[in-house]
Order: structure tokens, then sequence, then C-alpha cells
């Protein structure tokens, strides 16, 4: 694990929020949320531990490592406080986050993503991806993993945006994306952290997600004490282009009830 600080960008000025990306993605996913976002709060963007303008990956490192680097950036940028919006593997690292720092989240949205550990049927499917990388090479992956990420009748609708997030995803090191891999199937389940949060939580949900089942993680909804729930009909795991000006509407909604939170 290296102590280098992560690549980000930023915009806007007050309230720090963090967008984290999932796996296979780089702080280029939230690109369309930077500017209209910035007008509300300070918007950060950042690149996860070896995607986008980070080093790749030469050693293993767990989730709970990925956020130890996300705060360890965070507190170099001055930041005391901050909400945390993640994609998926993003979610998985807010929520480590979340565990180990609690009092510096003031909100925690989760875009597609789940507190729970993996099923052993879902490890094991991992290890099989894995398997298909080191044979193939991450750029075929890419190419099969992406489109069904995206609800199938619409998924015409979005062929552009499939060949963008397939084309970020072939620039990812063979190596980082293998221990990304690594580190999300040994993930511990933190619904507990859901439990515990003092802060309000978003969840953001595709009714047709394959990557997050909806029919797997609702329990989930229920364990904060002050929690926001939408749930996108016609909607994979790409909310947040699938449903851009709708799911930007959300963030700011809950961006401004974390204000009045505090108040």
């Amino acid at each position: 694990m290296t102590d280098q600080n992560l690549s980000y960008m930023e915009a806007g000025e007050g309230l720090p929020v963090v967008f984290l990306h999932g796996f296979c993605e780089t702080k280029e996913l939230w690109s369309s949320f930077l500017q209209p976002l910035s007008s509300v709060c300070r918007v950060i963007l950042m690149d996860l531990p070896g995607f986008g303008g980070n080093p790749p990956l030469d050693a293993p490192l767990t989730i709970a490592d990925m956020a130890e680097q996300v705060y360890n950036t965070v507190i170099s940028m001055g930041i005391e406080q901050c909400i945390l919006i993640g994609h998926s593997m993003g979610g998985y690292v807010a929520l480590a986050f979340c565990e180990k720092f609690p009092s510096r989240v003031k909100g925690l949205g989760l875009f597609h993503s789940t507190a729970y550990a993996d099923t052993l049927e879902k490890k094991q499917a991992r290890d099989k991806t894995i398997d298909f990388i080191e044979r193939y090479g991450t750029e075929e992956f890419v190419e099969e993993f992406v489109p069904p990420l995206f609800f199938e009748g619409r998924r015409k609708d979005f062929l552009e945006e499939i060949r963008k997030i397939v084309e970020m995803g072939k620039k990812a090191p063979k190596s980082t994306v293998i221990e990304s891999i690594r580190a999300m199937r040994d993930r511990k389940d933190r619904s507990r952290v859901l439990e515990k949060c003092a802060c309000p939580v978003l969840f953001i949900v595709g009714k047709n997600d394959i990557a997050i089942p909806f029919q797997g993680s609702q329990a989930q909804y229920a364990l904060p004490s002050y929690s926001t729930i939408h749930i996108l009909n016609n909607t994979g795991h790409m909310g947040m282009i699938e449903w851009e000006k709708e799911t930007l509407f959300m963030v700011e909604q809950f961006i401004q009830r974390v204000k009045k939170f505090y108040i």
C-alpha cells in the first residue's frame, strides 16, 4: 500500500462531497455531476487506488486499505468532514471509511452498492473472473463485463456511454483489476456500519441491477436511522448514466438534506 495521495479533480466551495467510482471505472464516471453540483458544494471526484491517474496496484490491498488512502487524501486537502458517495465498489470503500473514521462522515450515499459481504456463489464467480482475466486479459473481460451493467430494455439508448465505460475499463492495469476483484471478494459484512451510522444515508437502487440484485440487498435500507431510498425501475447498475438528470437531482436534494440535518 502506498502513502501517495490519490488522483482527484474538484470544483466549487463549501461542504465537501467526495465521489468514489466503481470497479473498472475512474473519476470520469462522475464528470457530468461536477459542474452542476459545484454551485451547492465542494465536489471532489477521486480515483480509487490503481485506477485513473493513480499508479497500478503492485501488491494486495483490502477495501479498508482503499478507504485509508481516501482518508489520507481527504485530510491532505484540509477536509475535516465530508459527504461520501460511492458507486458499487466505491460504496464498499465508503462504508469502510465510515467504519474507520465515523466522525469524519456527514453523509453517506450508496449508488448501486451494498453493505453485505459476497455470498459463496458470488465469491466463486469472482474467482472465475480472475481466472478469465489471467487467461485472456483485461480488454476482453471489459468488453463482456460492461454492457450487461445497463438495463437490457434500454441498452440500445446508451451505446456511446457503454463504449466510453468500456474504454475506461480497458485502461485499467491488469494487476489493479485482479487485486480489486480479490479485495471485493474478501471484504467483510458492514451492515453494522449502517446500523450504527449517525448521519443521513442515501440509497439509489436499480430494480434490474444484475451486479447488486435488488432482492438480495433491500434489507439494508431499513438499517440506518436516517435514510432516503430511491428505487429506479427499468434501471441496471449505472443509474448515474441511465437516469443522469434524475439521479443528479436526487444527490443534490440529499446534499441539501445533510446541510439541514446539522443546523
